[in-house]
């Protein structure tokens, strides 16, 4: 089994931040600090999908080792890594065709099996999707060469609307929300049922094997967790996001212990009402966008996100988190410093640095 720079006591440490941080408990913010050494990882892609198909899950595994093996883990980061097959990969499952593309650069999008109409659409789970076995074999190969030292991030499922436009077109399913809102209310219903199979199909397979769940986002929970989203919604009003999108996020807030909302942009902020009104809604992720100005700019979204009662997540800069604290104090928030680490180029310095942030 690979050796990972991450102890017991580590992960004993880890667990009971995040436990007291869900709970609202922790006096100071959580941050994520994971640095990766210079090995060469040249295999190892950003998405699962840009693998040959005739490449097995354990080959596709073992990528993964040198770049796990490299990293080290500062404050609240843990041995982690994400199902990444792209976004809103569940209309993947559903019968979309999957387009993987490596150059310039990597992405993943989708097109649908046939033209379709919100009327004439319906939606069901295939046991035998190529893309869905894969994500069960490279999880199943996860667990199998990693055990309980190593989180597995869920699959990135989608929002039920982003999923739904795949199928129809983003176009035409904003023209269906008004010419057939009572198709788009079933078909709705439909994704957030298959949602809640793939998500709880997928979690039985490490259920009891790791340490914990995870998402896209390195958020760490005992129980159950998963970063919700409805990029779609930026183009909505918020009545229609009450109509179309809250009875889903309802739904799976339900299953989950500890849900998370992915608020992407200020287009998106007309629906914050509605997501604080989610009692089971534990926090919220706000990702300025491209173009914006860095999350510590908007320190009163982020004091509405936390006088909400929300917990709160953020990418930013190692001065980006400071301001943050400073400004609006630490407890809630979770910040992941993915960026400017250049002023941190060494251990003691990054220690210190996580001194300073949980005293600020």
């Amino acid at each position: 089994m690979p050796t990972l720079r991450f102890t017991d006591e580590d992960w004993r440490r880890t667990l009971e931040s995040f436990s007291a941080w869900w709970e609202g408990a922790l006096e100071r913010p959580l941050c994520s600090i994971a640095v990766t050494d210079d090995v060469g990882l040249r295999h190892r892609r950003g998405f699962f999908t840009n693998y040959p198909a005739g490449m097995s899950a354990d080959e596709i595994v073992e990528c993964y080792v040198p770049y796990l093996e490299a990293t080290r883990w500062y404050g609240d980061a843990f041995p982690y890594v994400w199902c990444n097959f792209g976004p809103g990969m569940l209309a993947g499952f559903l019968g979309c065709r999957v387009h993987s593309v490596t150059e310039p650069s990597e992405t993943v999008w989708f097109s649908p099996p046939a033209p379709a109409t919100a009327s004439s659409l319906s939606l069901r789970y295939d046991p035998r999707n190529r893309w869905w076995a894969r994500v069960l074999d490279v999880t199943k190969a996860f667990v199998r060469r990693f055990g309980d030292s190593l989180v597995v991030g869920h699959v990135d499922l989608g929002g039920n609307l982003d999923v739904l436009a795949s199928f129809l077109g983003t176009q035409e399913l904003l023209l269906e929300l008004t010419d057939e809102p009572s198709s788009v209310e079933r078909l709705v219903r439909e994704i957030s049922a298959l949602w809640i199979r793939y998500y709880d199909e997928q979690a039985a397979l490490l259920r009891g094997a790791t340490r914990g769940t995870s998402a896209w986002t390195p958020l760490l929970s005992s129980g159950t967790t998963y970063m919700l989203q409805s990029d779609f919604s930026y183009m909505i009003s918020p009545a229609m996001f009450d109509r179309f999108v809250m009875p889903d996020l309802v739904a799976v807030c339900e299953r989950l212990d500890h849900a998370f909302y992915h608020l992407d942009g200020k287009g998106e902020i007309p629906h914050l009402d509605s997501l604080l009104s989610l009692e089971r809604l534990r926090g919220i992720q706000w990702i300025p966008g491209d173009g914006q100005p860095p999350p510590e700019k908007w320190l009163p979204l982020l004091k509405r996100i936390r006088d909400g009662g929300k917990l709160c997540q953020l990418f930013v800069t190692p001065r980006g988190a400071l301001t943050i604290a400073r400004e609006l104090g630490g407890k809630g928030f979770y910040f992941v410093v993915n960026s400017g680490l250049e002023e941190l180029p060494d251990e003691e310095s990054i220690r210190g640095y996580l001194r300073e942030l949980q005293s600020a």
